[in-house]
């Protein structure tokens, strides 16, 4: 199992709404908007790296207002 936090940029005022949609997809454990660089920090969990790739790209990179994402994988030491 793989997990990563996903720090996203939103279009301007939809945040809430992208972390609400984002919330609603298998894989997603939380999803909040915060403030600072990022509008909306998610975590997320796959089978692998291959699957949380997929995840981001063909499920929440096509979502309406989402400007850009950085992907970061929890290691575990």
């Amino acid at each position: 199992m793989v997990q990563a936090y996903i720090l996203i940029q939103t279009e301007v005022g939809r945040a809430a709404d992208v972390a609400r949609e984002i919330a609603e997809i298998d894989g997603v454990t939380r999803a909040e908007d915060v403030t600072g660089p990022y509008d909306v920090v998610v975590r997320a969990q796959a089978e692998d790296v291959d699957a949380l790739g997929r995840l981001v790209v063909a499920r929440i990179q096509r979502l309406a207002g989402i400007s850009r994402t950085l992907t970061c994988p929890i290691v575990n030491i």
